[in-house]
C-alpha cells in the first residue's frame, strides 16, 4: 500500500512520518526530504559558505537520518533532530577541510555536552526593474552573509531567513537562547552597516531553494538507498 492511499500525504505530521520510514515506505521518505529540504539546505549553507558542499552535506544528513531514525524519539520536533543531523554533518565537513589546510575553523559550534546526532517565487505586482533589484540585493546579501563569523551567519539564516524562534534555533545550535538572541542582534548590526535598510527587503530570499535542486536532492538520496 502506498503512501497516497492511505491519507493525504500533507496531512501527515512528522510522526507519522519517521514511523512510516522506519517500516520501509520510501514514499514517506520521499515527503520527509520535500518539507525539509530548503530549511536544512539553507542550514547547510550558511555553514559551508558553498552551494555544491551544501548539498552533498544534506544528502550525505539524509542517508544518516535515514538509518538512525529508529532513534527518533519525539524529544524534539523532528526538523530539530534533523538539524542536528545537518550541523554534525558540517562540522564534520569543516573539520576536515581544516585538516586539510592545516588550520582551525573559525568557530566550533555546541559544546563538550553536545548530543551525538547521526552523521522564493517572485511576487506577481514586481515589475522587471523591481525583480532585478531584488535579485541584486539578494546577491549583495548572500555575499555579505558569507562575510560573517560562522557562528552570527548560521543564527542569522535560521531565525530571518528560515524564522525559526529563539527556543528553536538554540536547540537547532545546541546554544543557550541567551547566546541567539546576542548572535542575531550582532549579526543583523553588522549587515545593517553595509545594507542599511535595503536589508529587509531580501532576506527572506536568501539563498533561494529551486525546484530543481529539491528534486536533484531527493533523486541522489533514493539512488544511494537503491529505491
Amino acid at each position: 500500500m502506498n503512501l497516497q492511499t492511505r491519507s493525504a500525504p500533507q496531512e501527515l505530521d512528522d510522526a507519522s512520518l519517521a514511523s512510516r520510514v522506519c517500516a520501509g515506505d520510501t514514499a514517506a521518505f520521499e515527503l520527509l526530504m520535500r518539507r525539509y529540504n530548503q530549511r536544512l539546505y539553507r542550514l547547510a549553507r550558511s555553514m559551508l559558505r558553498d552551494a555544491a558542499d551544501a548539498e552533498e552535506a544534506v544528502q550525505d544528513a539524509y542517508l544518516a537520518a535515514y538509518q538512525s531514525l529508529g532513534a527518533f524519539r519525539g524529544e524534539a520536533s523532528l526538523a530539530t533532530w534533523l538539524s542536528r543531523v545537518v550541523v554534525n554533518q558540517c562540522l564534520a565537513r569543516l573539520r576536515r577541510q581544516a585538516r586539510r589546510d592545516n588550520i582551525v575553523p573559525m568557530v566550533a559550534m555546541g559544546g563538550p555536552d553536545e548530543q551525538e546526532v547521526p552523521g522564493m517565487p517572485a511576487d506577481d505586482k514586481d515589475t522587471p526593474d523591481r525583480a532585478l533589484v531584488r535579485a541584486e540585493l539578494r546577491a549583495v546579501l548572500e555575499r555579505k552573509l558569507d562575510e560573517l563569523p560562522e557562528a552570527f551567519r548560521t543564527v542569522f539564516v535560521l531565525r530571518s531567513v528560515e524564522e525559526l524562534t529563539v527556543e528553536e534555533t538554540a536547540r537547532t545550535l545546541n546554544l543557550p537562547e541567551a547566546t541567539v538572541r546576542s548572535r542575531h542582534f550582532r549579526a543583523r548590526s553588522m549587515l545593517r552597516e553595509s545594507l542599511a535598510q535595503d536589508i529587509d527587503l531580501a532576506e527572506r530570499d536568501v539563498f533561494s531553494f529551486a525546484g530543481d535542486r529539491c528534486d536533484r536532492i531527493v533523486a541522489r538520496v533514493m539512488e544511494k538507498l537503491g529505491k
